[in-house]
């Protein structure tokens, strides 16, 4: 979503004093509420209080006026605070660039930031003081949109775009030549610098900033194909070759070749845990979540999850990330209109799938995003409940910055909006009418594995590591990535060791609180 509007011209204090003329009194509010459509709870759903946790998320994106000057910062805390939001997903990473001084990535080039100020710095002080914690949200393979290029000449798009040739060539190419997805280019998550590339944009805003988490965005193939896919996109002479290598296929595969779609899956998957294990191998605390797809009908079941629109079409395997616990939260994107009956269904459908695998995989949080930019505020109040009702860990709106469907429209401001959506969700009645935590995740819960093979001969990617308890018996298996690295996030207790290629690892013991790293194993 780009949708521009004009910077918000009102302070944190004007701000304050419209939301507390709006929240007004408890019978006002429970009448704005029930002449507007404002669904209410019943009296199994009193309001969540104080000593209770509950994910309350907003996702404050870049595309526009929100976080890029203190002023706007100011403005975005006392909003959170006055809506009781705990958590703000915070754009710092749009393209290839970062809301931000000290990253890998560069600083961005948006005119709209001020010389030298580092917003994610300012942000994190200011919401840290009122108790919201601060998650870094970023777009993990879109690098750039303009025919000018950056100015940054170490920009990845400088440095390995469209004049870049061999390996130094990162971007996603589509089956038909194409290099760019709709406005934007990507990196191709199947070329091993670019994965690399990506993992330590995540790694470096952990290591110079006391974020709360980080969030994966667009962590897949990109979209512009069929409903139902197959996926079109993945076709970088680096990744093909590898690809090549490592299956011993011929040719160029088509885009629907069940090889080539799990091949291009894996990578996204290794992808994401390695991401999360150098991240935790930082700062064990920091929360890994992701922002994952949910086109269309939501799957009964996992075995209807692998037939399911995001597994085929975007090639984005979000159900082994939560099973395998490379997660900490996963933040559907459940963007669908509650006041379109077919809509309304589905969002419901990927709300009950979230909660089954709560039962599988209980350590990982399950949230429900809502696309508060394509509702009205009475529909956007009725998914909170409808999350809440459906069992899951919390909700997150999208967004911020387009907080109903008339400023989405034009026709109303976020100025407008914020305080009558405040009133609604946190006013007498309202889903956040008390602030609740959001904590942390604990790091005495991590025992995770992290290796790396080396070979004689042949690739080091899609080899097959096997992880195995003290007797002996596999508990779990994952591949290599083009590093020949990987990882297991969730352990047996005791010793345990690995096995790829035949060749076995010594048998160690994995302390909490950090990423156990075993020697690298040679392969013949």
């Amino acid at each position: 979503m780009t949708h521009k509007f004009p910077a918000a011209k009102s302070s944190a204090a004007l701000l304050t004093s419209l939301l507390l003329a709006a929240c007004g009194t408890s019978s006002q509010v429970t009448d704005l509420a029930s002449a507007q459509g404002v669904t209410t709870p019943g009296p199994h759903e009193s309001p969540r209080g104080q000593g209770q946790q509950e994910l309350r998320g907003l996702w404050v994106d870049a595309f526009g006026p929100g976080m890029k000057t203190a002023a706007e910062i100011d403005t975005l805390v006392a909003t959170a605070r006055a809506m009781n939001v705990n958590v703000l997903f915070a754009q710092v990473g749009r393209r290839g660039d970062c809301y931000c001084n000290l990253a890998a990535m560069p600083r961005t080039d948006d005119p709209a930031v001020p010389a030298g100020f580092d917003p994610l710095s300012d942000l994190i002080t200011k919401a840290h003081a009122q108790g919201i914690q601060v998650h870094a949200w970023i777009i993990t393979t879109a690098i750039w949109n303009s025919t000018t290029p950056p100015r940054d000449p170490d920009h990845a798009f400088n440095a390995h775009g469209l004049k870049a040739a061999g390996r130094d060539f990162w971007l996603m190419v589509k089956n038909d030549g194409t290099t760019r997805g709709g406005a934007d280019w990507l990196l191709d998550p199947g070329h091993p610098d670019a994965a690399e590339y990506i993992r330590n944009m995540y790694v470096s805003v952990v290591k110079n900033y006391d974020v709360d988490g980080i969030q994966f965005d667009r962590v897949r193939y990109t979209d512009y194909n069929n409903v139902g896919g197959p996926n079109n996109w993945g076709y970088n002479p680096t990744a093909l070759e590898r690809y090549r290598a490592e299956t011993g296929a011929a040719g160029t595969p088509a885009p629907g070749d069940p090889q080539w779609s799990d091949w291009r899956r894996q990578q996204v998957t290794n992808l994401v845990r390695e991401t999360a294990l150098a991240v935790k191998a930082v700062r064990p605390d920091v929360s890994i979540n992701a922002a994952t797809i949910t086109y269309g009908a939501g799957p009964a079941s996992e075995t209807e999850w692998r037939s399911s629109r995001p597994y085929a079409e975007v090639l984005q395997d979000w159900v082994t990330w939560v099973r395998e616990g490379y997660l900490d939260v996963n933040v559907m994107m459940n963007y669908k209109r509650d006041f379109v009956p077919d809509q309304a269904l589905w969002f419901d459908q990927w709300n009950s799938f979230a909660a089954s695998l709560m039962a599988t995989a209980p350590e990982v949080h399950q949230v429900s995003g809502s696309a508060i930019y394509l509702n009205d505020q009475a529909s956007s109040v009725n998914q909170v409940w409808k999350t809440r009702r459906a069992g899951l860990s919390g909700w997150a709106g999208y967004s911020y910055r387009t907080p109903d469907k008339d400023v989405n429209a034009g026709t109303r401001t976020k100025e407008q909006v914020l305080p009558e959506l405040t009133a609604r969700l946190a006013g007498p009645g309202g889903p956040f009418e008390r602030p609740v935590r959001w904590d942390r995740p604990n790091p005495a819960r991590l025992r995770a594995l992290s290796g790396q093979i080396t070979v004689a001969s042949g690739p080091v990617g899609s080899r097959t590591v096997r992880l195995l308890d003290h007797h002996g018996q596999e508990v779990a298996r994952t591949q290599t990535d083009g590093q020949g690295r990987y990882g297991f996030m969730r352990l047996p207790l005791g010793p345990v060791q690995v096995e790829v290629g035949g060749v076995m690892s010594d048998q160690l013991t994995p302390l909490p609180r950090q990423v156990t790293v075993l020697s690298p194993i040679a392969l013949p």
